[in-house]
């Protein structure tokens, strides 16, 4: 069952921008009801906006060239933000997440921002379809789980090698520098951002990946 969803205004420097988010409370409830039943049910990441994200909406917004006129994927989205920001000068924008529930919420972000070259499609990158392409990748907050690194480099290297372009922001974790220092090869720029949010500050590293 998907969450209430409400819609929030959001204000970032050169921009301004209405998403729809679930309620947290509910989210919280139900995943404290689910896990009664399911051990392994996943936490529900995709329900917040995280400084990553925020991070790399922020670098698009600034630099919209990286997207314009492309092709764009973006892998577990969660709310969706950067697509959406991308959606404004890309030739298409595919929205994606390995949940359900937020893949409903990015649709009704996408409705109520009449974008119409946006599609949001569930995806998993542990199975991802045979023949998925795209000119720029986007990945936010994804090496949280040690135990995912491995199949996600291998997902990062198949796009390499057809020639993406990979925008990936982290949070500094320590545990995750191991996986950004195997990308070094592969990064043309890396960049620091530093991301206040709700009163929050938080340092995010940017890399820009490509052959």
């Amino acid at each position: 069952m998907s969450p209430s969803l409400q819609l929030q205004h959001i204000e970032r420097p050169g921009y301004t921008i209405n998403l729809f988010v679930p309620d947290a409370q509910e989210v919280q409830n139900d995943y404290f009801r689910q896990k009664q039943v399911h051990t392994d049910v996943p936490f529900p990441h995709w329900t917040k906006l995280w400084p990553a994200a925020l991070a790399l909406a922020d670098y698009i917004q600034q630099h919209p060239e990286l997207v314009q006129g492309k092709h764009v994927l973006e892998l577990a989205a969660g709310l969706g933000l950067p697509s959406f920001v991308a959606a404004h000068y890309a030739k298409t924008v595919c929205c994606s997440d390995y949940l359900e529930a937020a893949v409903t919420c990015m649709n009704a972000s996408a409705k109520h921002l009449q974008l119409s070259n946006i599609t949001c499609r569930l995806l998993n990158w542990n199975q991802l379809p045979a023949g998925l392409t795209a000119d720029v990748l986007l990945l936010s907050d994804i090496n949280y789980d040690p135990e995912q690194f491995n199949q996600l480099y291998e997902v990062l290297h198949q796009f390499i090698q057809q020639g993406t372009a990979i925008l990936l922001t982290t949070p500094q974790r320590l545990m995750a520098r191991p996986f950004i220092e195997k990308l070094q090869p592969w990064c043309k720029q890396q960049f620091e951002m530093h991301v206040v949010h709700q009163q929050q500050h938080t340092a995010v590293s940017l890399l820009y990946l490509s052959i």
